[in-house]
């Protein structure tokens, strides 16, 4: 074993100056990562240098057996946290052979949406809370949890310490300094309120990177499970019951909420929110209905309502943003399986290009 680690290790820029670009993707599902490996003849930095590939879509759900090619095309490139040097992870979308995006290509129509005009007058920063559950391997429970059986009820858990209140930490060590070597812009990390639970945060991001950062830092997360043996889980109500769920809360501002008098701006975006409050629902994860109950730190699925430092509410204001008359709010209805391409521009969208 410790040869094979020797080797796992080795510095390529010793011997060459290739480098291993592993180019990641969004699968059928629109939750499940795929990635493949090629070699490239030296260093790069920009995506639109690096070369586009293919792989067999009819096995990941998104072509049919007799029409299989799926191209995939770089957009955000991160360092390597895995093997290190000048290699790297690609962040990819996907295309018909035609160049047409394949329905699963969220970043397509995000894209768009964030170098309208008016969303890039606007800068719309993002800041992601991605809650997640770990589970163990064989038995699909919370890491933890005894087998077949239950912890003790809720309240020591959230940014708890110790043996009996924290598990998985190593995984979340992990992944918390791989991002930051990645280049992701994760801010912070937490134990959540349920055991087994945890958060990280991304931002603040601008328009579509936020998106780009959230897949990468998923990406690398299910990586770092993979090698430790747990199972990573972004159901919305992994456990049923007086459990708190998982979510993906997601805090946005834009540079007319920032500046002063962005309260008032802050308070037509919400009124505008409201207005769509279903269309954002339908959009914000499958299973959220089983989360958003209005219980554990939730607004009902089928109410909107906004408040200063509400939990359970739809969007929280902070207690800052009042005092300071700017700032930024927190849509809380996103679920943890949420695709941030959807959520980041349909809030765009929603806030800056949809007229009273």
């Amino acid at each position: 074993m410790s040869l094979l680690n020797d080797l796992i290790s080795l510095n390529l820029s010793d011997t060459t100056e290739k480098i291993i670009a592993e180019y990641i993707w969004i699968g059928g599902s629109g939750m499940d990562l795929r990635s493949k490996a090629r070699t490239l003849p030296g260093p790069v930095t920009d995506p639109s240098k690096l070369p586009k590939w293919n792989y067999d879509g009819s096995s990941t759900n998104q072509a049919p057996g007799d029409d299989s090619e799926v191209i995939l095309y770089p957009q955000a490139i991160f360092k390597d946290p895995f093997r290190k040097g000048n290699n790297i992870l690609v962040m990819c979308d996907a295309y018909t052979p035609a160049g047409e995006p394949i329905p699963t290509n969220k970043r397509f129509n995000a894209a768009k949406i964030f170098s309208h005009p008016d969303v890039v007058a606007e800068e719309p920063w993002y800041g992601i809370e991605q809650e997640y559950t770990l589970l163990q391997k064989d038995t699909k429970w919370p890491l933890g949890w005894p087998v077949g059986g239950f912890p003790g009820p809720q309240g020591p858990y959230y940014c708890g310490v110790g043996a009996d209140k924290s598990f998985g930490r190593d995984i979340v060590d992990s992944h918390y300094k791989a991002c930051l070597y990645a280049g992701v812009n994760i801010s912070g990390i937490n134990g959540e309120v349920m055991p087994g639970q945890w958060e990280f945060q991304v931002g603040p991001s601008v328009g579509i990177s936020a998106g780009d950062q959230i897949w990468i830092a998923r990406y690398i997360l299910e990586r770092i499970t993979e090698i430790a043996g747990v199972v990573l889980s972004f159901d919305p109500k992994p456990i049923p019951g007086d459990w708190n769920g998982a979510g993906a809360h997601t805090n946005y501002s834009t540079k007319s909420m920032r500046n002063d008098g962005g309260i008032d701006v802050i308070k037509k975006a919400i009124e505008k929110l409201g207005l769509r409050h279903k269309e954002h629902i339908a959009a914000y994860g499958e299973g959220n209905e089983r989360r958003l109950t209005g219980r554990h730190e939730t607004a009902d699925i089928n109410s909107f309502s906004w408040g200063v430092a509400n939990r359970g509410a739809s969007i929280r204001v902070g207690r800052d943003t009042e005092k300071d008359g700017k700032g930024y709010f927190e849509d809380r209805r996103p679920a943890s399986n949420m695709d941030p391409y959807v959520v980041t521009s349909m809030i765009a969208e929603t806030t800056i290009l949809r007229k009273p």
